[in-house]
């Protein structure tokens, strides 16, 4: 009686133990089959969808993974629909529909590879669920590719929006209202609409934050399509859309004392000529520095420190002119810090600067010089090039090495500090250390072009272009570089951006297909065809 106990109980623990373990059987073939949707209540492209619950069952337990960046519902609701179950497996997915549907319309959910099975995460891909409130599904589709304006790395998770354009449309509904349709570029940069109805239409391309799809200038990217999307006659859309960020409008926001004798002036969007223009009485000695600071929408007002409780300004930009005061409460002046552009290295074509945190009134030559490994002394010209930099510049020899020094109090900055002792050792490298690379530049655009060679996305060496002609870049440390060309359509020298409202296209950036990897002591020669495109 003891062995039938003992062999019952072994037997349950077993069968207990085989159902706890998750996943195929030890040994057993790896599972690579998708699950397949066996079910929908209401039936998948149901017409006259008059209900607010829809509930999908498939053949195997599934998990629902990054719903909220998979699902895009399209046309989308003002309400999302509720989706259950996530975060536990399920044979099924329930939609809770919690919003008015429009009547005579096609509504398609799509999943994106949001379904998987719960054991070894195979997706089902684009999975779509579909029903019309109408009385047929609408069946026209259209696809085609986004890209960054500017950039030429790949950007995912992009917004495709279509707008009807009727009698209730007008440019400003991308700003307050969602579209008729979206659809998304999820894991790349293309995209495809389906079941749409015939009309005409407007196509952007949204980079957003807020996932939304309405246009927010601020902290959204935003691409269009030049022409009228007219369904059935487009399926494919052959340009890609470039998206882009638009050029903010001129806002101040305020004046800051950051340290003693010193204001930011912040602001946003485009500065056209910005300045401040001291309103108060200060004394005869008084002095002011003002330089807008690099990368950042930030104008720097520096000044003799005084005894006053506030500053009165008037600010001044293209349209714009406002008075403002400054409250000077600091104790603390930022001392004088002083560094060198150059590191252990000075390349033969470079020129070694001084920079300094504080603006420079005065320097001494003589307390800077300049000797080689030899200590013999070089001849150099010390010429200031902005408010907190100094130039120096001399005669550099190939493969030799050099010592800068600079005494204390060689370097006077408004607050009347001055310099700690400096020295900076450095060498330059041999002629066939360094690379070249020679372009063939074929241009078959009628507007110059802006050519730029690139390392690690930073903008090494730029040459201008008006005709046909060899560009040649010497000089060059060996390493990976990449090409770009910029159509400067209005010749001012720069790319510019793109506006949605002005139905303005950025500028064309085109890249060099071949990215190389400079050697020491070569050429490296490529052609490049500019053309629009």
């Amino acid at each position: 009686m003891k062995n039938k106990h003992l062999i019952l109980i072994t037997l349950v623990a077993f069968v207990l133990g085989s159902c706890a373990r998750k996943g195929r059987p030890e040994g057993g073939p790896k599972d690579e089959t998708a699950p397949i949707m066996v079910t929908a209540n209401p039936p998948y492209e149901t017409i006259r969808f008059d209900d607010d619950n829809i509930r999908i069952y498939f053949d195997e337990y599934i998990v629902l993974k990054e719903l909220q960046k998979q699902l895009v519902v399209s046309p989308p609701m003002k309400n999302p629909p509720l989706i259950t179950p996530q975060g536990t497996p399920s044979k099924y997915i329930n939609i809770k529909i919690l919003d008015t549907l429009q009547p005579n319309t096609t509504y398609t959910f799509n999943f994106g590879n949001a379904v998987q099975d719960n054991n070894e995460n195979n997706k089902l891909e684009s999975f779509k669920y579909v029903f019309s409130t109408g009385s047929y599904i609408d069946s026209l589709r259209i696809k085609g590719s986004v890209a960054d304006a500017f950039d030429k790395k790949e950007v995912k998770e992009v917004s495709v929006l279509l707008y009807k354009l009727d009698s209730t449309y007008n440019d400003s509904i991308i700003f307050k209202q969602k579209p008729n349709y979206v659809t998304s570029t999820l894991d790349s940069t293309n995209f495809e609409f389906s079941n749409l109805r015939e009309g005409k239409y407007l196509m952007l391309a949204l980079k957003e934050q807020a996932n939304d799809y309405i246009f927010s200038s601020k902290n959204d990217k935003i691409g269009f399509f030049a022409d009228t999307i007219t369904l059935p006659a487009d399926s494919v859309i052959n340009k890609p859309i470039r998206f882009f960020k638009e050029i903010q409008p001129y806002k101040f926001k305020r004046g800051k004392e950051v340290t003693k004798g010193k204001i930011q002036f912040g602001f946003e969007g485009k500065q056209d000529n910005m300045n401040v223009e001291l309103l108060s009485e200060v004394p005869e000695d008084f002095k002011s520095f003002s330089q807008f600071e690099k990368d950042k929408d930030t104008l720097n007002y520096w000044f003799t420190p005084l005894e006053k409780d506030s500053l009165n300004f008037i600010v001044n930009n293209l349209n714009f002119k406002d008075t403002v005061t400054v409250f000077l409460r600091k104790k603390k002046i930022d001392s004088l810090s002083v560094s060198s552009s150059v590191g252990s290295v000075l390349h033969l074509k470079d020129t070694m600067f001084i920079n300094t945190n504080n603006p420079i009134v005065s320097f001494d030559k003589t307390k800077f010089s300049l000797v080689d490994n030899d200590t013999v002394d070089i001849a150099f010209e010390l010429q200031q090039q902005s408010i907190n930099k100094l130039a120096v510049f001399f005669e550099k020899k190939p493969k030799h090495g050099y010592t800068f020094k600079g005494l204390p109090k060689g370097i006077v900055d408004v607050y009347e500090t001055t310099n700690d002792s400096l020295d900076y050792k450095f060498t330059t490298r041999a002629v066939d250390d360094y690379g070249s690379i020679v372009l063939d530049v074929k241009k078959e655009t009628k507007h110059p072009v802006i050519i730029q060679l690139l390392s690690r996305d930073e903008v090494v060496k730029t040459a201008y272009v008006s005709e046909s002609k060899k560009v040649e870049f010497t000089l060059l440390d060996p390493k990976e570089y990449t090409v770009r060309a910029i159509i400067d359509e209005n010749n001012n020298r720069a790319w510019d951006t793109g506006n949605f409202l002005l139905r303005k296209q950025p500028e064309q950036i085109i890249y060099l297909e071949a990215e190389f990897k400079l050697r020491a002591n070569w050429v490296q020669n490529e052609t490049f065809v500019i053309s629009d495109q």
